[in-house]
């Protein structure tokens, strides 16, 4: 853990923990679980109005998830996070033994506490019958004495709705005021009684909850004790981060606390996201499921934005540089050899049937093209941005018996004029620039033909951009010899070739695959 860094740190195993754990994991993200193992329903023996999974244990649930986590690759680990801290684009997360991991994003699905009213033995019913959710519990205690047991001003409210599952439902007054005329006229005309004064105590026969007593000794007949407990959200995490809880009202009663948020997570810091009942107090099982999946798909999102923005950056820094000689030098300097030494198969093609004559052959990097045209007779002019290029390529025209005829000049060819009219052969093989540069140099070379001459321009084709070849991913670079040809006058040039012409090439994987060359062959007329 100390020495990876993550994606996503998710902060809590529950439903809505690993369900953005599981967004993310199938996102192909790599993703760190921090489980504390203290679910808010971990006392409930089962889960309901999960579709398709109505009645699971939670503890199955959750056992479940972790292992659709892990088999997406994402990690599970059991701990207590303790703080978070950003360190630059990073969090730093701190678990309570010590142990510490990092991540550049946050979901933090922590939960939160239900605070129980001080009523000796409610809390060791909490979630078998001493129940909170009506579309949680409500079937299983249908048909059964239930107690509501008033916490605040919607208990009223609260007794009518449990009034849907038995008509056995006494409201227990505890220690709120009475409820005024208007309430106790609803209770009345739904059967509901009222019992006066605070609830002292729980009453347990074997392992069932059997009623309630009062101050005045009194015990109420229950199966079943309804309390509507607020939630306090598990915030020590993003606390750690500047994040407050704060408190929540429903209908005018204080429903507990929560981190505010997005409807996606989104917290106020930049990076962290929220889901479930730390940031929801009326969340279910399924509902805070649900919003991790939200926030995992909205922490996804952020993460393409950001990887898009730095690609950009390199992308146009790299568009910036790629011309320069200082890049050539580098690449060539970094290995004996980048080419193959072999003329390049267009060339061949084209010039093999030509009488020798002046030939000018830009971008000629180690001289391949321009030697095989002097071993043939032709006295060649090879230009190229990179000295250690050129004397690569003057050392292969020694060894070729043919330094006679060829000479080497170093230019930047976005800026160097040729002499006009001079050249019986103008070759640019993979000569790419973008635009208005490349339109330029074009015309350039066009310019250099003499009459009865021959301007040959090769370049990768823009259908390699969708094949598996994939030479080079500039779009912007890429050109069809229809649109060169589209440039010259008809009255000054016969159009021999311009077409997709294929070739045979190797994909990454070394399979074979169907290349194409963009091949403009034009003649310039007498």
């Amino acid at each position: 853990m100390d020495e990876k860094k993550y994606d996503v740190v998710v902060v809590g195993g529950g439903p809505a923990g690993l369900s953005g754990a599981l967004a993310l994991a199938r996102a192909r993200r790599s993703v760190l679980v921090v489980d504390a193992g203290e679910p808010r329903n971990a006392p409930a023996a089962h889960m309901h109005n999960y579709l398709g999974l109505d009645g699971t244990p939670p503890a199955e649930l959750r056992a479940a998830g972790r292992e659709e986590v892990i088999g997406y690759g994402g990690e599970v680990v059991t701990g207590r996070a303790e703080t978070a801290t950003r360190e630059g684009d990073d969090f730093l997360v701190t678990l309570d033994d010590g142990r510490a991991v990092r991540a550049r994003r946050l979901l933090v699905a922590t939960g939160a506490v239900d605070e129980l009213p001080d009523v000796p033995g409610l809390a060791g019913r909490w979630g078998r019958d001493v129940l909170h959710c009506p579309y949680c519990h409500g079937w299983e205690v249908r048909d059964r004495r239930i107690g509501v047991l008033a916490t605040g001003p919607l208990a009223v409210e609260q007794a009518l709705l449990w009034r849907q599952w038995s008509e056995d439902v006494v409201f227990l007054a505890h220690h709120c005021p009475a409820p005024s005329e208007e309430e106790a006229e609803r209770l009345a005309a739904r059967r509901i009684p009222v019992a006066d004064g605070p609830v002292t105590g729980i009453e347990v026969t074997g392992d069932a909850l059997t009623g309630v007593r009062l101050a005045s000794g009194e015990v109420v007949a229950l199966d079943a004790l309804v309390v509507g407990a607020p939630l306090a959200a598990r915030s020590q995490v993003l606390e750690s981060l500047g994040l407050k809880p704060a408190e929540v009202e429903l209908g005018g009663h204080l429903a507990g606390t929560r981190i505010a948020a997005e409807p996606t997570g989104a917290t106020a810091v930049p990076g962290v996201w929220v889901a479930g009942n730390v940031t929801d107090v009326r969340a279910v099982v399924i509902a805070s499921a649900a919003a991790g999946l939200a926030a995992g798909a909205a922490i996804n999102a952020d993460l393409i934005a950001e990887e898009t923005r730095e690609a950009v950056a390199a992308y146009r820094n790299e568009m910036r540089t790629l011309f320069e000689e200082a890049a050539w030098e580098e690449r060539y300097r970094s290995r004996p050899a980048i080419w193959s030494g072999h003329p390049n198969p267009q060339l061949v093609a084209e010039a093999a049937q030509l009488p020798p004559g002046r030939a000018l052959d830009v971008g000629s990097g180690e001289g391949a093209d321009a030697v095989w045209l002097a071993t043939r007779g032709w006295r060649v002019t090879g230009a190229d941005i990179s000295a250690t290029a050129l004397e690569r390529a003057a050392a292969h025209a020694a060894g070729a018996g043919v330094a006679d005829r060829t000479e080497w000049v170093r230019a930047d060819l976005r800026d160097h004029a040729f002499p006009e009219s001079a050249y019986d052969l103008v070759s640019a093989q993979y000569m790419h620039l973008p635009g208005e540069a490349r339109r330029t140099l074009f015309a350039r070379l066009a310019a250099a033909v003499a009459p009865g001459g021959t301007l040959l321009i090769v370049g990768h084709h823009p259908s390699d951009l969708v094949t598996r070849v994939r030479k080079m991913h500039f779009p912007q670079m890429m050109f069809t010899a229809e649109e060169i040809a589209a440039s010259l006058d008809p009255a000054e040039w016969e159009i021999a070739a311009a077409e997709a012409r294929p070739r045979t090439a190797v994909d990454p994987e070394g399979s074979e695959v169907t290349s194409r060359d963009a091949v403009l062959v034009a003649r310039r007329r007498a």
